[in-house]
C-alpha cells in the first residue's frame, strides 16, 4: 500500500462527499482506538469542522486517556477540531434498571454491550443534526464485510465509511503514516463496550492478520479440509462469524408483494 496516496485519496473522497452533500463538517467517536484515531484524523486533514465526541460508559481509565490525548494531539496539529464529552454512564444505568430481570445473564451481557454502541450512535446523530455534520464511520474491512465486528444499528449505523475498504493491518500502517500517537499504535484493538480490558483477540479468538489470511482463502474459495492445525481452527473461526454475522453485512430483506395482490 501507498500511504501517502491513500491518504490523498480518502481526504479527497471526503471533502468531495461533504460538499456534494451540502454538510458543514464531520462527527466521530473517539475511543481511544486505532480505527477512530486513523479515520478523526483524516477527517481533521479535509479542513472541515470536526467534532470529536468522548463517550464513555464505565469506561477503563486507559481507554479514555488514549481518547482524550489523541484529541488533543489532533487540536495541535489541525484547525477547526472541538471535543464535547458526553459521559453516558449515568444514562445507561437508568436505561439498564429500566429493563425487566433476565434468567440468563450471559445473554444479557452481550445485549448491554450492543446497547451501548447504540446509545453512543444516538448521540452521534444527535450532535450531527444540531451542526449539520455528517457522523463518520470507523468500521475497517474484515470486521465490516468479514466477520461482521460490530453494532448492527450501534457503531455500524453511520453515514460514510472511509476507511472500511482497508484491513486492519492497513490501518496500523496509515496511522503510523499520519503520526499517531504511540500508545494507540501499540494498545490491543478492543470494543471497549464491557467495562474491562478484554481485547478483540479475546471475542474473536484470532488476530486479526489470522482472520485477514482467512478472508483472502474465503475469496479464493478455499475449504477448511485445504488447512491443518491452526490454519483450519482460524478458518473455522472465520467462517462461523462470517456466516453468523450476514444479517450485518446484507441488505435488510423485504418481504415482496405480488403485483396481483395490490
Amino acid at each position: 500500500m501507498n500511504p501517502e496516496k491513500t491518504v490523498n485519496h480518502i481526504v479527497n473522497w471526503l471533502k468531495d462527499y461533504a460538499n456534494k452533500s451540502g454538510v458543514k463538517g464531520f462527527v466521530i467517536g473517539i475511543s481511544g482506538g486505532i480505527d477512530s484515531a486513523v479515520t478523526s484524523t483524516l477527517c481533521a486533514k479535509t479542513g472541515l469542522p470536526l467534532l470529536c465526541l468522548e463517550m464513555p460508559i464505565h469506561q477503563e481509565d486507559t481507554q479514555v486517556s488514549r481518547a482524550l490525548n489523541h484529541i488533543s494531539w489532533l487540536k495541535d496539529n489541525f484547525n477547526d477540531i472541538t471535543l464535547t464529552n458526553v459521559n453516558l454512564t449515568t444514562t445507561f444505568d437508568s436505561l439498564v434498571n429500566a429493563f425487566p430481570p433476565v434468567k440468563n445473564e450471559e445473554e444479557r451481557f452481550m445485549s448491554l454491550a450492543n446497547t451501548r454502541a447504540r446509545l453512543r450512535m444516538t448521540s452521534l446523530y444527535y450532535f450531527a443534526a444540531l451542526h449539520g455534520y455528517l457522523v463518520a464511520g470507523t468500521g475497517n474491512k474484515v470486521e465490516d464485510f468479514g466477520v461482521g465486528f460490530y453494532t448492527k444499528y450501534g457503531d455500524g449505523g453511520v453515514d460514510l465509511s472511509p476507511i472500511a475498504d482497508l484491513l486492519k493491518t492497513e490501518v496500523f500502517e496509515l496511522a503510523a503514516y499520519l503520526g499517531v500517537n504511540d500508545e494507540i499504535l501499540n494498545a490491543a484493538p478492543t470494543d471497549g463496550l464491557w467495562g474491562d480490558d478484554r481485547t478483540d483477540e479475546d471475542q474473536l479468538g484470532a488476530s486479526y492478520p489470522e482472520l485477514e489470511w482467512a478472508m483472502e482463502m474465503d475469496e479464493l474459495n478455499k475449504k477448511d479440509t485445504q488447512f491443518n492445525g491452526r490454519e483450519k481452527e482460524v478458518f473455522r473461526i472465520y467462517k462461523r462469524l462470517n456466516s453468523a454475522n450476514k444479517h450485518k453485512m446484507n441488505l435488510i430483506p423485504i418481504c415482496k408483494i405480488p403485483a396481483n395482490f395490490k
